[in-house]
């Protein structure tokens, strides 16, 4: 039994100390089973950030690559539209061109057929009334006729008289009635006559100039009026200055007499009271009367025909451009811009011009070609104020067009043609670009020759100023600048880069009208011989 209980105690003993054994045996190989899993994990990782980051230079070297090659492609592409485009305004200026011809012979046959037809139906009317007239002359004649039977009855079986004595006092009675009835007609005739005199001469005036009129430039309003000879600066002045004092008051004027030879200064801000005082001092020094009484009188007839000619010119101007429905106060205001010039530039010419300018844009674009002729021809009323105002001239036109009812896409057009007010149609910046087009155009407006000089130097001292640039040529009044550059060291996106430099710099320091197109030529070329 005791060896038993031995056995058993040491077989116990044998376990516990097995159980130990195996569990740090467990131990042992559990740690190093996690070291090496450790190790494989940093390998993995190492490995993993070394294949990540070649992948991602291959990405990059093949982005570089691609995007080069896009590069080269859109630089293609870019001179292949230029010159597409280069070709396109060729074309366009070309059909512009016929086109503008096109449309001038049509408005003369327009005007001629208008007035054949006009012509025609007035001989119709005349005839038509010709035509009555003579039937009621024929109805009156059979009456007299039956009339003048009864008579001569009567009067022989009353007064026993003959036929031929009775027929020579029938013939006195119609003549005295007929003599009667005939100066009852002219009497009407003259009154008719003189109630349409004005208008069938201005009638036949209109014709006469409408068939025997050419092409003219339209004046700029002047403030110089030339004399033939100093003398007559004494008539106007008048003893003791009584003669030019009552002229100034008379016109809002300042009128400068001077040394300057053969020639009086006028000074107003106002350009109509300027035209006013320079035709009512033509009209003095050919009467040759000046005092003041005739010079008020003159002055007064002036201002009435000058505000006439305001509204005729308005009126003229519209017609002619087609233009229906304006506002009677709008016409006179299209009629005062004739007086008026921005730099150098009559205002009613432009307006003309861009209200052309916008019919054709907006007919190739597909949208109301009259709405935009409408908005071309009032965007700068705002420029023609009777009073001083504090509005800008776009605000202050588009004011008067609201006022007085014109469409609401036409005044945003005026109101936003200097970005004053945000464009909310599509013929606000068809207006905007018409105006800069005839604004900027070269020869438009006057600029000094030595100026004009010397704004194309300083562009091509600018771009010549430039690393890698070999020449520069300002062309087309300075709108474009073509720059030469050496291949060698300039390259295709070098080129790029370039043009908006050039581009960035010229705005910063300069100053001119419009916009100047900026092209970089970048030409490689490779030469041999054959010997």
């Amino acid at each position: 039994m005791i060896y038993i209980a031995i056995g058993v105690v040491s077989l116990t003993i044998g376990v516990f100390i097995g159980r130990f054994l195996l569990q740090r045996l467990f131990q042992e190989w559990e740690t190093n089973a996690r070291s090496k899993a450790d190790l494989i994990i940093k390998q993995a990782e190492v490995e993993a950030e070394r294949l990540k980051e070649q992948k991602l230079q291959e990405s990059k070297q093949k982005y570089l690559q691609q995007r080069e090659a896009l590069k080269e492609e859109v630089n293609k592409k870019r001179k292949e539209l230029q010159e597409e485009k280069r070709l396109l305004n060729e074309e366009r200026q070309k059909y512009e061109k016929l086109e503008k011809k096109l449309k001038e012979r049509e408005q003369a046959v327009g005007k001629q057929q208008e007035l054949n037809r006009k012509e025609k139906e007035e001989i119709e009317r005349a005839r038509e009334q010709v035509k009555i007239q003579f039937e009621i002359a024929s109805k009156r004649l059979e009456e007299a006729e039956k009339y003048r039977k009864e008579q001569i009855e009567k009067l022989e079986n009353i007064a026993n008289l003959r036929a031929e004595e009775a027929r020579e006092q029938l013939i006195e009675a119609v003549k005295d009635e007929a003599r009667a009835k005939a100066s009852a007609y002219i009497k009407q005739i003259m009154d008719d006559a003189k109630l349409t005199a004005t208008k069938e001469a201005k009638k036949i005036i209109i014709t006469t100039i409408q068939r025997t009129a050419a092409e003219q430039a339209i004046e700029n309003c002047v403030s110089v009026f030339n004399i033939e000879s100093d003398d007559i600066k004494g008539k106007i002045i008048g003893r003791e200055g009584r003669n030019i004092r009552t002229l100034e008051a008379a016109t809002g004027c300042e009128i400068v007499v001077d040394d300057t030879p053969e020639a009086i200064l006028i000074s107003a801000f106002d350009p109509v009271r300027r035209e006013i005082a320079r035709m009512a001092l033509h009209r003095l020094v050919i009467d040759g009367r000046i005092h003041p009484s005739r010079i008020e009188e003159i002055v007064a007839k002036t201002r009435k025909n000058i505000e006439d000619e305001i509204i005729e010119i308005g009126e003229r101007t519209v017609i002619e451009l087609g233009i229906h429905g304006l506002h009677p106060e709008l016409i006179r205001l299209v009629g005062r811009m004739r007086f008026r010039s921005s730099y150098g530039q009559n205002l009613l010419q432009h307006s003309r011009e861009v209200a052309n300018l916008c019919a054709t844009m907006a007919a190739e674009l597909g949208l109301n070609a009259k709405l935009a002729k409408r908005a071309g021809l009032l965007h700068d009323i705002g420029k023609v104020p009777e009073e001083e105002s504090e509005l800008p001239h776009a605000l202050l036109g588009m004011k008067w067009a609201e006022k007085y009812g014109e469409h609401p896409d036409v005044c945003n057009a005026i109101g936003a043609h200097h970005d004053e007010i945000e464009m909310t149609s599509l013929i606000a910046p068809i207006v905007q670009a018409c105006d800069a087009i005839s604004g900027s155009r070269p020869g438009a407006r006057r600029e000094m020759i030595e100026s004009y000089v010397q704004r194309l130097k300083d562009l091509e001292n600018i771009c010549m100023g430039f690393e890698g640039v070999n020449k520069c040529y300002a062309m087309q009044a300075g709108r474009d600048l073509r720059i030469m550059v050496d291949a060698e060291s300039v390259s295709d996106s070098r080129a790029n880069d370039l043009s908006f430099e050039i581009a960035q710099k010229i705005e910063k320091e300069m100053q001119y009208p419009g916009q100047i197109k900026i092209t970089v030529i970048r030409e490689k070329r490779a030469v041999s011989y054959a010997k």
